[in-house]
């Protein structure tokens, strides 16, 4: 692992300092959770951002599903 140096406000760490405490791991740990939980996030972000854009270049055309109707169940 590396070590990386941040500076954050004193009330940012006194929240994550309670939370990770409450938590049962160390600041550290906390912080490379929220890390991976943030470019989690950023992905998909990301991926839905792309398909979008892919719907906008290319909309469904009515009736392009209609062949999928019989093969619905609804409870």
């Amino acid at each position: 692992m590396r070590t990386v140096q941040m500076t954050l406000d004193e009330k940012l760490v006194a929240a994550v300092d309670k939370v990770a405490r409450r938590l049962g791991m160390s600041r550290s740990a906390f912080a490379r959770e929220a890390l991976r939980a943030a470019l989690r996030g950023a992905r998909i972000r990301e991926l839905e951002r792309r398909h979008r854009e892919g719907y906008e270049r290319s909309p469904v055309r009515k009736g392009e599903f209609d062949v999928w109707e019989s093969q619905q169940e609804w409870p």
